[in-house]
């Protein structure tokens, strides 16, 4: 798989999260910070295919996005060049660190509408926790 690819799509993988808005609430403002741009994607295989744009990695998938502090698992990851979209699948889970999470059977990212869409196992829900900023309370 080539480096650039891998780091676009695993970029992409792990931005889910903030884009759709699970990962960006917080209590306050985050500090400027210097983005290294680094992903790493761990799994037991990697496969990238030219012809069709999809690049693949499948079994025990993790996704480290440290410029956003978000860590992404799946049994499968896909990002699907051409059409720009991304999907997890498979007991999915992005964490944030400060808490924010959502848990799916499968998650879909379209990456140019900035829209999410997960899916549940089967007669299951799918579980979100997002940290809502609290407002100081009014001075008198």
């Amino acid at each position: 798989m080539p480096i650039r690819s891998a780091a676009m799509a695993a970029g992409v993988l792990v931005a889910l999260s903030s884009a759709a808005g699970v990962v960006r609430a917080q209590s306050q403002p985050t500090p400027a910070r210097v983005s290294t741009g680094l992903v790493t994607i761990e799994s037991d295989q990697q496969r990238a295919d030219q012809l069709t744009g999809v690049i693949t990695a499948t079994g025990n998938v993790r996704i480290v996005y440290p410029d956003e502090r978000v860590v992404a698992t799946a049994r499968q990851a896909q990002y699907f060049s051409r059409e720009n979209r991304v999907v997890l699948s498979g007991d999915v889970d992005i964490v944030q660190e400060g808490g924010n999470l959502i848990r799916a059977e499968r998650v879909i990212y379209l990456v140019d509408g900035e829209r999410l869409l997960a899916v549940p196992p089967q007669g299951e829900q799918v579980f979100s926790r997002v940290r809502i900023p609290q407002q100081a309370a009014p001075q008198p």
